[in-house]
Formats: C-alpha cells, sequence, structure tokens
C-alpha cells in the first residue's frame, strides 16, 4: 500500500515536473535542449510522408469505392475482424437492368438485341472493375494502412516517450542552475547525468526508427508499381470489351426510322461508335422508291444491286455521315465522318437503313452513322 501511494506521489512530481518546464519553456523562461538538424530532417521527413501517405490512402479508397456509405461500411467490418460481404459493381447491376429490358421489348427486335449486348459488356465491364479493386486494395491500400497502423503508430510512441526524457533532461539543468547548496548541486547533478543517458538512450531508438522510413519509401513505391499494373490491365481490359461490342453493335445495331411498313414494334436505339457522346437528331421522312414489279418485297430477301437502284420521283435528301463505317460486303457503301451523302429508301426496307450515293458509288448505309440534313 505503501509503495503504491509513494509510486502515484514519484508519478504525480514527474507530471509536474514537466507541465513546469514545458509552460517556462512556450513562455520563454526556460531553455530547451536541441535536437541535431539531422535528427531534425527525420522528423520532418517521417512527419511528411504519414500526412501524404493519409491522403493518398483516403483518395485511392475513393476512387475505388465512390459511395461513402459502402466505404463506411467496408470500414466497420475491417474493425470488426470480419469479411466484407459481395457487393454487386454499378457495371453488374446496369447489366442485369438491360437483360431484363431486352426480354421485356423482345430479345429478337433490334432494340433488344443491342440491349442484350450492351449487357453483357457491362457485366464484362463488373467483374473487370471488382477483380482490380480486389487487387489494388491487396497490393496498394493494405501496405499503406499497415504503415499507419503498425510502423508510425510505434514512432509516434517513442517520440512522445523522447519528448518527456527531453522535458525530464531540461528540468534537471534548471534544478543544477538554482541549487545553492553543495548537497544540492551532488545531487542535481546525479539527476542530471541519469536523465541524460535516457535521453540519449531513447533518442538512438527514435533515430533508428525514422530512419526506417527510407526502407518504408522503397516499399510504397513497389507497392505503387504494382497499383500502376493492376490499373493498366483494368483499362486494358475495358478498351478491349467495348471494341468488341462496337464491332458487334456496327453489324446489326441502328436507329429505327418511322416507315409505315415497318414492322418494329417497339424503335431501335441508335448505338453509334463507343466514345461517341453527340445524340442523334430527329430523323426527317425519307424519300421511298415505289414498288418496282418484279422487286421482292423487302431489300433483304435479295442481294442489292445498286446499278439497279433509282432515286425516287419524290426526290432525295443529304445527309451528313457521323463515324466512319467499313462495308460489309459488295452491298453497303463504305463511309468517312464528315463527308456528305444523297440518300433514300426502298419499299419494305429495313428502318436501320438507307441507301446512299456519293458520285457513282451506291449502296446501303447504317441510319445509326448519318445525320440527315433539312
Amino acid at each position: 500500500m505503501d509503495f503504491n501511494v509513494k509510486k502515484l506521489a514519484s508519478d504525480a512530481g514527474v507530471f509536474f515536473s514537466r507541465a513546469m518546464q514545458f509552460t517556462e519553456e512556450k513562455l520563454g523562461q526556460a531553455e530547451k535542449t536541441e535536437l541535431d538538424a539531422h535528427f531534425e530532417n527525420l522528423l520532418a521527413r517521417a512527419d511528411c510522408t504519414k500526412n501524404w501517405t493519409e491522403k493518398i490512402l483516403r483518395q485511392t479508397e475513393v476512387l475505388l469505392q465512390p459511395n461513402p456509405s459502402a466505404r463506411v461500411e467496408e470500414f466497420l467490418y475491417e474493425k470488426l475482424d470480419r469479411k466484407v460481404p459481395s457487393r454487386v459493381t454499378n457495371g453488374e447491376l446496369l447489366a442485369q437492368y438491360m437483360a431484363e429490358a431486352a426480354n421485356d421489348f423482345g430479345p429478337g427486335t433490334p432494340y433488344g438485341k443491342t440491349l442484350i449486348k450492351v449487357g453483357e459488356a457491362q457485366r464484362r465491364l463488373g467483374a473487370a472493375e471488382r477483380d482490380f479493386i480486389h487487387s489494388a486494395s491487396i497490393t496498394f491500400l493494405t501496405p499503406l494502412r499497415n504503415f499507419l497502423e503498425g510502423d508510425w503508430r510505434t514512432i509516434a510512441k517513442e517520440r512522445r516517450i523522447l519528448q518527456n526524457r527531453r522535458l525530464d533532461l531540461d528540468a534537471c539543468k534548471a534544478r543544477l542552475k538554482k541549487a545553492k547548496a553543495a548537497e544540492a548541486k551532488a545531487t542535481a547533478e546525479q539527476e542530471l547525468r541519469l536523465a541524460q543517458t535516457e535521453f540519449d538512450r531513447q533518442a538512438e531508438v527514435t533515430r533508428l526508427l525514422l530512419e526506417g522510413i527510407s526502407s518504408t519509401h522503397v516499399n510504397h513505391l513497389r507497392c505503387l508499381h504494382e497499383f500502376v499494373e493492376a490499373q493498366t490491365s483494368y483499362y486494358a481490359q475495358c478498351h478491349q470489351y467495348m471494341l468488341e461490342l462496337q464491332q458487334q453493335l456496327g453489324r446489326f445495331s441502328g436507329t429505327f426510322v418511322g416507315n409505315a411498313e415497318s414492322t418494329s414494334p417497339l424503335p431501335a436505339t441508335a448505338s453509334p461508335p463507343a466514345g461517341a457522346a453527340a445524340p442523334l437528331p430527329a430523323v426527317p421522312t425519307i424519300p421511298v422508291v415505289p414498288t418496282i414489279a418484279g422487286m421482292p418485297s423487302t431489300v433483304a430477301e435479295s442481294v442489292l444491286n445498286p446499278s439497279e437502284v433509282k432515286p425516287p420521283a419524290s426526290g432525295t435528301r443529304r445527309a451528313r455521315v457521323l463515324y466512319d463505317y467499313e462495308a460489309a460486303d459488295s452491298s453497303e457503301l463504305a463511309l468517312l465522318a464528315d463527308e456528305l451523302l444523297t440518300v433514300y429508301s426502298l419499299p419494305g426496307m429495313d428502318p436501320d437503313w438507307l441507301i446512299g450515293e456519293r458520285g457513282n458509288q451506291k449502296g446501303k448505309v447504317p441510319v445509326t452513322y448519318l445525320e440527315l440534313l433539312s
């Protein structure tokens, strides 16, 4: 009991001594032991590393998971040491909606077929995003968190101990200066030697930890390279998926054109090449070639012979090409962006296509790739 009381009194005395020393230093009434320039540089470098690591970690978390509620949920699961439940990505959810819409609109319609294709691409993009987030979390976020929650906490703890040792040292120096009697001076000198020894030992421990920041930078550099590799692989996958989707849409997708003979129950959505953001304008009525005796009821029933197609008596329309298009066969006309064409329709013709003329060249052209001029 007496031992505990004495220990508490001693601790209170040490705390009071440190508080007095700290206050007098702030008021300029006491001297302060300064660390050498190299040590100060190590401290500044450590603080800089900690601050920027926190910012990079937080912003990378935002990049990988923009939803703040989801980030809080993941943080709580991590603190509870429980596995984060699998979450559907936005791309996968969009793919699900597109597939369900295609079933309602009719998977055999142009719009339905396009929804299915685009939905499948979104599903693949969502899966690629999931893999990227998982890889980035392991190779980049986890090492940054380990530094902040492990090494940095150790450094901060040893720095606090060093600060206390310095306050004890300077308090001993102040008592030695104030001591008058020989016995008091002897006691103060003994306390000063002990405080100096403790301070030097703690300074060396702290210095070694601070110098280890260089190794931390090397480790974070390696993790950063792995993060870039994961991101590069992710975007390469996305690019490949969109190229494949663009090629698929170029073969059969298009925009519904108002036509009394069209049997499509719903308008098909225009599917311009990936990356095109400008919406297509409303499509006006296209002049139609009168039915010719002996001509099949639909152009799809026979191979188009451009030399036998004549412009309608009611006139033609001018159109500007929005995107480059490569002809799939001899019945189609290859297109270059921004060129002007003369276009018209045939009776029973697929509403996704028109007849285009450029000089002496004729052929089918997809409506998706055109802007009809008034």
